[in-house]
């Protein structure tokens, strides 16, 4: 029986008792509430459990208590529940963090079921929080993954934490924000540093030999097969494989991995004995693969089993604040590698690298810092030409207040009434300010509150 409460929330008193009397003969520990807000000052950091509410109630309702409750800790597990069957919904409380999405009616044994699994992904969590093995471990995170802000500083944590552990993860972020160098930086601080890194880029993979560059093959297994071969898991036996973009991994061939996550063995094509595997796995993904499960297009069976641990890396629209000294360290990088001298970066540069977007992420910030060590065209005005007349202080202010507005919908998971209330605006002057600075379409995931 999984540890742990369920904080079970239901504006309907009589479908609330009925449920936890339900989920008590299940041997889950219930406690129920009639509204939202009396749930908040029962969760935190600490929080041992996991939060079930209905997604449609007066006051607050339970988007704005998943919002909430991600702020408090996003790691704790919250699942919803409606009577509505609306899908686009369900897609969007996943997106926004939801551990699961529930149709009413329910059968209580479904339920259950999908709550031990949170509370087993809660106990690991808060076990994770607990290890003391990393504790003053010298490592080189601060080097790979550099930043101050608190989502940086975050995430080296979760590395420290997760990398002392053999735990399968999961890591997600868009192109170029480094999920490759989070993935070598869990195996270079892990008990396995000194075996094998095997990086697998399953798009890139042809589908007519993927079964056999995964799993190894024997003598005659196929035309052509005139020697026995071992797979890439094989290789990486002792070590780490990585599983890069594991979204593109074909339909058919998520069932064969799936066996190989629980059962830790492979069996070569032609053959039917079964080699043991000692291997840890990570998977990347740019995209959601809630919505892929969706679409039908990725296991949802695969997606559980991997989701159990994952880490969001940062887009550098989440932490804006870090692409100046990012951008600096690129810099002295490329100098390094290139031969040349180190450069200082006019304050103008600095200014403009910081404000400007980078939908690459860190892989077009270091192209853009090679292309300055090189002596080529960055497209960067204040580089160009260092006669040009700097902003004006009207325009930094300006620069400045869209960049603060962004930064506050995009970490309340667009969300405005937690936005206005934080910056100390009214909510008419929010909606002034996003449609002067054309936020509305590009931020804002929910204007209706």
């Amino acid at each position: 029986m999984s540890e742990g409460t369920v904080l079970l929330v239901d504006d309907e008193e009589e479908l609330r008792h009925s449920t936890q009397q339900a989920l008590e003969l299940h041997g889950l520990k219930i406690r129920t509430f009639a509204s939202a807000e009396e749930v908040l000052s029962h969760v935190g950091f600490g929080f041992h459990g996991v939060v079930v509410s209905d997604i449609r109630m007066p006051g607050m309702d339970g988007m704005t208590l998943l919002h909430r409750i991600r702020e408090l800790d996003h790691e704790i597990p919250a699942i919803l529940l409606t009577g509505h069957g609306d899908v686009q919904l369900a897609v969007k409380a996943m997106r926004e963090g939801a551990y699961d999405f529930i149709e009413k009616p329910f059968s209580a044994q479904a339920l259950a079921g999908v709550l031990r699994h949170a509370l087993d992904r809660r106990s690991l969590v808060l076990e994770n929080r607990r290890l003391k093995a990393v504790a003053g471990k010298h490592d080189d995170l601060e080097t790979r993954m550099p930043g101050r802000t608190a989502v940086m500083v975050d995430l080296r944590y979760r590395m420290r934490a997760i990398g002392a552990t053999d735990a399968d993860t999961l890591i997600i972020g868009e192109t170029g924000v480094g999920k490759e160098v989070v993935a070598r930086g869990l195996h270079d601080i892990s008990a396995r540093a000194k075996g094998p890194f095997i990086a697998i880029n399953c798009a890139s993979l042809p589908e007519t030999l993927i079964e056999s560059e995964l799993f190894g093959h024997e003598v005659g297994a196929f035309p052509g097969a005139l020697r026995t071969r071992y797979g890439k898991f094989e290789h990486g036996r002792g070590g780490t494989i990585l599983l890069d973009e594991i979204g593109s991994m074909p339909i058919d061939l998520q069932a064969k991995f799936l066996r190989v996550l629980q059962e830790r063995t492979i069996t070569r094509l032609g053959s039917n004995e079964s080699v043991p595997l000692d291997v840890r796995f990570l998977a990347t993904s740019k995209v959601d693969l809630a919505d892929e499960v969706a679409a039908g297009r990725f296991r949802a069976d695969l997606f559980y089993r991997l989701n159990v641990v994952t880490i969001h890396v940062p887009s550098l629209a989440q932490r804006r604040a870090d692409i100046p000294l990012l951008f600096l360290h690129l810099v002295r990088e490329a100098c390094a590698r290139y031969g040349r001298d180190e450069m200082e970066i006019a304050t103008d540069v600095r200014s403009e690298i910081g404000e400007r977007d980078w939908p690459g992420n860190v892989r077009e910030l270091r192209n853009a810092a090679d292309r300055l060590v090189l002596g080529l065209d960055t497209g960067l005005k204040s580089a160009a030409s260092s006669g040009e007349t700097s902003p004006r202080l009207a325009d930094k202010v300006a620069a400045y207040e869209k960049r603060l507005i962004a930064n506050a919908i995009a970490a309340n998971g667009g969300a405005l009434k937690p936005v206005y209330e934080q910056l100390g605006i009214s909510r008419k002057t929010l909606y002034e300010k996003m449609q002067k600075y054309g936020l509305e379409k590009s931020m804002a995931l929910d204007m209706g509150e």
